[in-house]
């Protein structure tokens, strides 16, 4: 049987970050061959991780990468089982690269490759732990009319990203997405009309029965309920929201003549 030396132990642990027992078994079971070692390794806790494949991953993080062009930017959310995990450099790297990999993807939700598949399952590896991709987007515009702000919280856990058509300058573009990223309550659409329906009609009815409820003939129900939604849209709406930075602004007022055409929050744990 083959000498297992410290070096080749060491040299293992470094390529895995596994524990220094467990490559030493994979060394003796491969006769002292490293690269057979990695393998082994690699396939029995690969197969250990996707029997853990239910383990609840309530952590993880968010990352937003913008292309060098500017006409195009990705959203990724990665999960993992712990905060510690989520927070490891390994793990920020990870992410990063999936958002490197989807950056070159259609615009849209972006399908899990075999790459990304691969950098997940070195995470599982090393960490032990459930990793997965929970959803990646891209959007896409016209190189020099669209634009994107971005924002991610220190703790990687929440991030906005605010695309917008014609001259919004860096600064307010982020802004943008800071406002995205803190606004209560949260914008559900751009505009009024971009509320969902069913969501503006229960609104509507819910308002109209308090009305009647308090005693008012339905017209002047009906006038309060009118008042009462065009509230609800400052209050839901994008644009009609006052500005986190300056309440005395709407998010209109910052962007002049551009036009916000898409905007996505995340949040780790949602």
């Amino acid at each position: 049987m083959s000498t297992i030396s410290a070096k080749d132990v060491m040299s293992l642990r470094n390529k895995t970050s596994l524990a220094m027992m467990e490559c030493k078994k994979a060394l003796v079971e491969a006769e002292g061959d490293i690269e057979k070692a990695e393998i082994l390794l690699r396939k029995k806790l690969k197969g250990k991780m996707e029997a853990k494949a239910d383990r609840v991953a309530g952590e993880g993080r968010v990352e937003i990468l913008i292309a060098d062009d500017k006409a195009s930017a990705v959203f990724v959310k990665v999960k993992a089982e712990t905060d510690f995990t989520a927070k490891n450099d390994l793990f920020i790297t990870a992410a990063s690269q999936i958002a490197q990999l989807a950056i070159n993807a259609d615009a849209g939700e972006v399908a899990v490759n075999d790459e990304m598949t691969a950098i997940i399952d070195e995470l599982r590896i090393t960490t032990g732990e459930n990793i997965s991709i929970d959803k990646i987007v891209k959007l896409a515009g016209d190189a020099g009319t669209t634009s994107y702000g971005s924002y991610v919280h220190h703790d990687g856990k929440t991030g906005a990203l605010v695309q917008v058509e014609g001259a919004v300058g860096d600064e307010v573009l982020k802004q943008l997405a800071m406002h995205v990223t803190a606004a209560m309550p949260r914008p559900l659409g751009i505009t009024p009309d971009d509320i969902p329906t069913e969501m503006v009609e229960k609104e509507r009815k819910f308002r109209l029965e308090q009305a009647v409820e308090s005693g008012k003939p339905q017209q002047i129900a009906e006038k309060m309920v009118e008042g009462g939604m065009k509230k609800f849209f400052s209050e839901v709406a994008l644009l009609e929201q006052p500005f986190i930075i300056e309440p005395s602004k709407k998010v209109s007022d910052l962007i002049g003549d551009a036009k916000i055409s898409n905007f996505l929050r995340w949040e780790v744990g949602e």
